[in-house]
């Protein structure tokens, strides 16, 4: 057992480290993206339901989220995705049809919407979960 033998094992248990350091970086980065996803839906489904709950109130225009956007654009720009940085934005759709009183909602597409947010909401909920679970795993083969 030499001096050459010491320097191999060091060598080798600091790759593993960085190894695991990287894996563990992109880890996070992942949950950060499902995380702000499942903001985002939150975000949405509660301008859903504002949309439902004012769909016979006069005057009263839609409200949507956009995340997917943000997120593409984000993507597209090339720089570091700052994934703390993205937050959905509420916006009012201008392309609608109004009705006579004002009121731009309606009901069946605002309930298709809910329909599908909540699928992606669960969707955010299992990955999230998974991840987790694959990191309890992880660590517990890491303490063997």
């Amino acid at each position: 057992m030499g001096l050459g033998h010491w320097h191999m094992d060091c060598i080798g248990f600091y790759d593993k480290l960085f190894v695991s350091e990287v894996a563990m970086s992109l880890v996070d980065r992942v949950i950060e993206l499902l995380e702000a996803g499942l903001r985002a839906e939150g975000l949405r489904q509660q301008a859903i339901a504002s949309n439902i709950a004012n769909a016979e109130t006069p005057g009263y225009r839609r409200v949507d989220v956009r995340f997917e956007q943000v997120l593409a654009k984000a993507i597209e720009s090339g720089n570091r995705l700052d994934v703390e940085g993205l937050e959905p934005q509420i916006y009012r759709p201008q392309q609608t049809t109004v009705k006579p009183n004002g009121n731009d909602v309606d009901l069946e597409h605002e309930v298709g919407q809910m329909v599908q947010n909540s699928i992606r909401q669960r969707t955010f909920v299992r990955l999230l979960a998974r991840k987790y679970q694959q990191m309890s795993m992880a660590m517990d083969t890491g303490q063997h």
